[in-house]
């Protein structure tokens, strides 16, 4: 029986545009300007290894961003806001009926705050587990190893994960959790379906 949940929040609970490919439209950037970062040391904050306030720096300098990092954090964060209020819905339904929800997302902390607090995931999930808060991300065993050793009295056949990527669908089975990739709303309820719930 399903007792536990696990969301992932970027392509299941929140659909927005990759928000470098926004940025670089609104502001008229070379997108060749905004991927280092990306793909540099903005890796090193996904697992806490780096704090984003400090890192970023540099970049907006050479962005030309003149208004601060915390109003730069406040443009990116609030345009990743698309929430799919279906599955939230849903959510809501499982946990009246006595499921534990959780999310499970690879993030740097800023972010991570921000969605707990401002987009108010706080009221619709039961915990929130952060890649940098864990010090690993979803594509590594230590990642759901952390999650469920927090999940006391949970057995993993108990668990059941969503996420829109198959890497990390992957290494949830590894580890030994049922595991489903996302896809579309509809098609998550009638998977929902074969394991009775809702």
């Amino acid at each position: 029986m399903i007792k536990v949940l696990i969301f992932d929040a970027d392509g299941v609970l929140i659909n927005s545009d990759i928000f470098s490919k926004r940025f670089a439209k609104e502001y008229n950037l070379d997108i060749e300007k905004i991927n280092p970062f990306f793909n540099g040391v903005f890796k090193d904050c996904l697992i806490g290894k780096a704090d984003l306030k400090e890192v970023i720096v540099p970049y907006l300098e050479e962005w030309d961003w003149k208004d601060g990092v915390d109003s730069f954090l406040e443009y990116w964060f609030s345009k990743e806001y698309s929430i799919d209020q279906g599955i939230i819905d849903y959510i809501k339904d499982c946990r009246n009926n006595g499921i534990k929800c959780v999310m499970a997302t690879n993030q740097e902390k800023y972010r991570a705050e921000y969605m707990f607090n401002k987009i108010g995931f706080a009221n619709s999930f039961d915990k929130m587990y952060v890649s940098a808060h864990l010090g690993h991300k979803k594509t590594n065993v230590e990642f759901f190893e952390k999650l469920v050793n927090d999940l006391e009295s949970i057995k993993k056949d108990e668990i059941l994960f969503w996420d829109d990527d198959i890497e990390n669908i992957d290494t949830a089975k590894e580890f030994g959790i049922k595991a489903e990739l996302y896809t579309t709303f509809e098609d998550f309820k009638q998977k929902m379906k074969d394991y009775y719930l809702n």
